[in-house]
Formats: structure tokens, C-alpha cells, sequence
């Protein structure tokens, strides 16, 4: 059963999200009387990964042969209080959209004579 999950920003802030509940053999995360569980990491180390694959898949997009003037890469997130955030599974595959664009060329000017 998925529950709540507080983390902490880098400035002190709480960020309350509903979290997946890993399924792992062993020790199990304790949670408050209101079922809120504390987080291991903050809440910008759970994105660590997360934005490191953003910043992975960009560099493919943008350095290839493709030159698009304009990359949106969209992933799906789950939060967990142990694991932090990861790629969330949309159907049977990892959640991922990428969308590539190319502005028109202007029109060509010829050299002035």
C-alpha cells in the first residue's frame, strides 16, 4: 500500500508526497501515529538520480546528428522514503517521452554584391 513520505528540502522546508511502498525483504520503514514516514535523504538528494538521467538523455539528444533546436524529455517519478525517486513504470516499460524540435529555416539572403 503506497503511503506518505516526508522529505526535507536543502533550505529546511517539508515536502509530503504519497510514495510507493517498496516491496523488500528485512527491515521496514516506522511510521508516526498518522502513517506520515520521515525520509532517509532530502528531498533534492531523492531527485539526484532522476535529474542526472535528464541531464544523460539531453546529451544524447542534443550532440547526435539530429541538431534539434528544441528537446522536452518527460519522465514519469515515483518518490520512496528509502530509495528516493526513480523512473515510474507507465505500461510494461519505463515512463519516458521525448519530443524533438526543429524552428523553419529562414529565408535564405544571398550575399550583398
Amino acid at each position: 500500500m503506497d503511503g506518505l513520505v516526508e522529505f526535507r528540502t536543502g533550505d529546511g522546508a517539508v515536502v509530503t508526497v504519497e510514495a510507493v511502498e517498496e516491496e523488500r525483504s528485512g527491515s521496514r520503514l516506522v511510521s508516526r501515529g498518522d502513517g506520515t514516514v520521515q525520509a532517509t535523504r532530502t528531498f533534492e538528494g531523492a531527485l539526484d538520480g532522476v535529474r542526472s538521467a535528464a541531464e544523460s538523455a539531453l546529451r544524447v539528444f542534443r550532440d547526435g546528428s539530429l541538431k534539434p533546436d528544441g528537446v522536452e524529455i518527460e519522465f514519469g517519478v515515483k518518490l520512496s522514503a528509502e530509495t528516493g525517486a526513480f523512473i515510474a513504470k507507465g505500461t510494461a516499460e519505463g515512463h519516458l517521452v521525448v519530443r524533438l524540435t526543429w524552428s523553419p529555416a529562414g529565408p535564405e539572403t544571398s550575399p550583398a554584391s
